[in-house]
């Protein structure tokens, strides 16, 4: 086990020297067209942003409230029971809900949605059709949703979009295509600006994020019953996007629902309770919350929320002009996402300050994440990070890995032809003792240390002791070890290690003075070469680790008796 980890150390430090930073520009390199190919092909990024999206919605502090002007009267599991005896099961006689319009309309609503689509005639109750279509065709505020089809059976289909009320055709407009759609069965209900879509699309992962405010197809303009309802409330149009990210008002049953039974007893009552304008003015939207209806979306809010709230939500989100604003289209993830990712390498290949950049790098993701999560909470607007600092995330702990390994490869194994199965390495140890007026403490002999990591050319082992330590080692005061080793089989390994040590005395007075040292700091340097010899466990020669203690009394000997000493005088 020993022989392996010292060939993989090996290995690892020979890597090094060939690669050097070069890994960094390799990484991001690769890491470049991961994002490409995520952003074409794979949506891994995607899926994510999508997950934070719905936390951040979901746990929001601020958010707005739904208008209590928009009402939904509830075909519930209470009113299903309530009428089954009278009516049977679902689908009622349309006379009911002829006998609902027909009461509310009292009460002058600013608008009745129905999120029921009327496909077919009832064969059973032709007058209660009729009767319910009379309702409607004296209506002029009562909505019906168009149920779009899948797209491919168009062809198939014998309905023009020419044929739909109210739609808009573009110059470019196909007069004989034609559309998978059902339409209200009933005449009265196809009136122009009466009707629109009321499909919901859920994103790849089945939760629904978003509403379709109309179709754009063969030249045709089909709104959706939130598009036209929402323009009949007041709502401004122009700036619409073909697909509104929701902006939710809460968890399930955030609106006003009124029971249908319940209002409808009332309504045909003559000693009413309920009061006589409670829908004046309101969004009247019919629909079913009862699970045996089959009519529950899983969304961002909840696994299981309500189609007629996401109607309500959407109708909310176009009257006042207040959907989600989201940077969150292919482009925008791409650049920020390379952005991060050659902003992070370049940090590494500079050799940024390692402690510096480690706090800033984390600072700044979690800034950035925050800063997304306060966005939408004070405005209607979601910075859509998420994406771009997972793949800042992922490229930073790859490349700190490799540092870390490189590192400590270099310290170990410092591989100045140094072989696994050595007899013996050369040792070139330098001490460097700081001296002023007051110790240096650990901030600034850490940025002492990195500028002489900088200055160095060869591997080596840079150590840092304190003058503020306690116990024997605050003895030795504000003092830097620097360690080479080398094989002694090649005369320019030894040359390699003696130019680099005096590289390094030759920059530590400017080092000093460049972290602004007060104006007296005395340099004392100390050298020592040695040998570390192989070690067995049948052998009786010293450890590893007491050769190395033997060295380092030597150096420190070295250091206290005939070297020289200099002054820097610091501006």
């Amino acid at each position: 086990m020993i022989k392996l980890k010292l060939l993989l150390g090996q290995w690892l430090a020979k890597l090094t020297r060939k690669l050097k930073n070069n890994f960094y520009i390799y990484l991001a390199t690769l890491f470049t067209l991961l994002v490409l190919l995520d952003a074409s092909v794979f949506h891994v990024g995607l899926n994510m942003r999508d997950k934070a999206f719905d936390f951040m919605v979901k746990h929001r502090v601020i958010q707005a409230k739904p208008d209590t002007d928009i009402v939904i009267v509830d075909i519930n599991e209470a009113s299903l029971a309530a009428f089954a005896k009278e009516y049977g099961r679902w689908p009622w006689p349309r006379q009911v809900l002829g006998e609902f319009v027909e009461n509310i309309q009292a009460q002058k609503p600013k608008a009745i949605v129905f999120d029921i689509v009327f496909s077919d005639a009832d064969i059973y109750n032709p007058d209660s059709d009729a009767y319910f279509n009379e309702v409607i065709a004296a209506s002029n505020n009562v909505f019906f949703p168009i149920l779009r089809l899948d797209a491919s059976q168009d062809k198939l289909s014998q309905l023009k979009y020419a044929q739909i009320p109210g739609i808009r055709a573009k110059p470019d407009h196909n007069q004989n295509a034609t559309i998978a759609a059902i339409l209200p069965f009933f005449d009265g209900a196809r009136k122009p600006g009466r009707l629109g879509t009321h499909n919901v699309y859920p994103d790849n992962d089945g939760i629904v994020r978003e509403y379709r405010i109309y179709h754009e197809e063969k030249g045709w303009h089909l709104p959706s019953l939130p598009e036209i309802v929402g323009a009949n409330a007041g709502g401004d149009l122009t700036e619409l996007p073909q697909n509104m990210l929701i902006n939710w008002r809460g968890k399930p049953f955030s609106y006003q629902y009124v029971s249908f039974s319940d209002v409808f007893t009332d309504l045909a009552s003559q000693h009413k309770t309920r009061p006589q304008d409670e829908f004046t003015n309101k969004t009247v939207i019919i629909g079913s919350t009862a699970a045996g209806l089959f009519d529950i979306k899983p969304t961002a809010m909840d696994k299981q929320f309500p189609g007629v709230e996401v109607l309500a939500t959407a109708i909310d989100n176009v009257k006042h002009g207040d959907y989600l604003k989201v940077w969150r289209g292919k482009t925008p993830y791409i650049v920020l996402s390379l952005l991060l990712i050659w902003l992070t390498t370049l940090a590494f290949y500079f050799k940024v300050d390692r402690d510096k950049f480690n706090s800033i790098f984390t600072g700044s993701q979690i800034g950035l994440l925050v800063l997304s999560y306060i966005g939408i909470n004070i405005s209607n607007t979601y910075l859509d990070l998420t994406g771009p600092i997972l793949w800042a995330v992922a490229l930073f702990g790859i490349a700190k890995i490799y540092a870390l390994a490189t590192d400590r490869a270099l310290q170990r194994w410092l591989t100045f032809g140094v072989q696994a199965n050595a007899d013996h390495t050369s040792v070139l140890m330098l001490a460097v003792m700081i001296e002023s007026d007051e110790p240096l403490g650990d901030v600034v002999m850490k940025k002492l240390k990195r500028k002489a990591e900088l200055t160095s050319h060869t591997p080596n082992s840079v150590e840092v002791l304190l003058g503020t330590q306690t116990g024997i080692w605050g003895l030795f005061g504000d003092m830097m070890v620097i360690s080479w080793m080398y094989s002694d089989e090649k005369a320019e390994y030894k040359a390699a290690a003696q130019q680099d040590m005096q590289r390094l005395i030759d920059s530590f007075p400017d080092n000093l003075e460049s972290l602004g040292l007060p104006k007296q700091t005395l340099l004392r340097y100390g050298t020592h070469e040695g040998t570390l010899h192989k070690t067995n466990q049948s052998s009786s020669s010293p450890t590893l680790g007491a050769q190395w203690r033997t060295l380092f009394a030597q150096l420190v000997i070295q250091l206290e008796h005939g070297q020289s000493t200099v002054t820097k005088e610091s501006a």
